[in-house]
């Protein structure tokens, strides 16, 4: 089956009568994707990779909320989570999806699924198959008489597909100016500012470089103590060379009449202060700290580098797959989409261990709960467990305990008995 036979199963009908989808800007739905302007800089690329080296390692789960326990749900959404495509790994998936979100501001995803409707409420129903990140080069957004938004997708093989927004995972990145696409008013990224740095940056290593090569071009002079004409000075200068070229001692034999003076080489090389600050400047750009580039961090470093850059992606992410994998019934009773840290290390498992020892005891937590502290996936043999230890007791009631729910006592006053 083509690839893009699949996507048409998406439509339950071919959008007619279509126009441009109105914007509260005024600005034509139409937007070209995929500058690649400032990914030739190296610098750019290895703070892009530190975030997408760590979405990677996220592990996604459907999962059904009952109150406040999450428990896991097995089923087709679950299998299309582990198994996104037959060219992609959970993984592959990830880092491909976030690669193209960093550079474009703009990632989306087209599920593919079977649909039947439910016998007992009469709604349609979906079995997921795959899940496609695509890479458009010019995307409208359009819609039907009935004002229902659809999405029509260019691609550089010169194919096309309309497909209902409703049906498409769209994540977008600095969602501000524009109505439909995240970037700017434009629904571009805008790197103006940054392109003015990497601009210094390369001249600056341009310059190092002139200034390397301008220190071995000249090592040094030889000053001949007579006059001579210019065919003599030549010929003086091809017996100079011819001597250092046969020199095999490092000693260079001259006459009375010539002297060698050496020129010192003082190669000005850009301060580290000067370096350092070029390169914080880039990544900060992208809320990436040089200490997590050069992978010498603190946990309190990587804490901040996840809570500051790589928490609102993730929020992103499951709140995108969450609201476009679901109908809004099933999402009434609790269905989402988590990608679970399990592999980020934020907290030592120190700290870890001591809050959940904390809050055990008073049964403030499910068992599934303290597996995703842990970063760990609940199991459904878990759903619903708290447990709570025996060793504490109502402050009102404590004396009851004591001595016994039933047990009679009196409180004698030992004044009166001494008397």
């Amino acid at each position: 089956m083509n690839f893009f036979d699949m996507f048409a199963k998406l439509l339950k009908r071919q959008p007619k009568g279509t126009r441009y989808a109105s914007t509260l800007d005024g600005l034509m739905p139409v937007y070209g994707q995929y500058g690649t302007n400032i990914y030739y800089s190296d610098a750019v690329m290895q703070a892009l990779k530190c975030i997408v080296d760590e979405i990677k390692k996220l592990t996604p789960c459907h999962v059904r909320y009952v109150k406040k326990d999450p428990v896991p749900v097995k089923g087709d959404i679950q299998n299309v989570l582990e198994n996104p495509n037959p060219i992609m790994t959970t993984s592959d998936f990830l880092e491909k999806l976030t690669w193209m979100l960093l550079m474009n501001y703009n990632v989306f995803i087209i599920p593919t699924y079977r649909t039947w409707a439910d016998p007992k409420t009469g709604e349609e129903r979906r079995y997921y198959e795959a899940l496609y990140p695509i890479k458009p080069t010019q995307v409208d957004f359009i819609q039907d008489a009935s004002g229902q938004l659809f999405v029509k997708f260019y691609f550089s093989s010169g194919e096309t597909t309309t497909i209902r927004y409703e049906d498409v995972i769209h994540i977008k990145l600095n969602y501000s100016l524009n109505q439909f696409m995240g970037g700017d008013a434009n629904g571009q990224p805008d790197h103006q500012a940054l392109l003015k740095t990497l601009d210094l940056n390369k001249q600056l290593l341009q310059g190092i470089a002139k200034s390397m090569n301008a220190s071995y071009a000249v090592n040094g002079v030889v000053k001949y103590n007579t006059l001579l004409d210019g065919e003599k000075v030549q010929a003086a200068l091809e017996e100079m060379e011819k001597k250092l070229a046969n020199s095999e001692s490092g000693f260079l034999p001259l006459d009375m009449k010539a002297e060698f003076i050496p020129l010192e080489r003082k190669t000005e090389i850009v301060d580290d202060a000067t370096l350092k600050f070029l390169d914080e400047k880039i990544l900060r750009n992208f809320g990436v700290p040089l200490a997590i580039l050069t992978g010498d961090y603190t946990k309190e470093q990587y804490e901040a580098f996840y809570q500051k850059t790589l928490e609102p992606l993730i929020i992103s992410i499951t709140q995108a797959f969450t609201k476009k994998m679901f109908t809004e019934r099933e999402k009434t009773f609790g269905n989402r989409i988590e990608f679970y840290p399990e592999r980020l290390v934020f907290m030592t498992m120190t700290q870890k261990i001591n809050m959940i020892e904390l809050l055990s005891p008073t049964g403030a937590l499910f068992e599934n709960e303290k597996r995703t502290i842990l970063g760990l996936q609940p199991l459904p043999e878990l759903e619903g467990k708290r447990f709570q230890s025996l060793n504490w007791v109502n402050a009102d009631k404590a004396d009851e305990y004591q001595v016994g729910k039933n047990a009679k006592f009196d409180i004698v006053d030992e004044e009166k008995e001494d008397v």
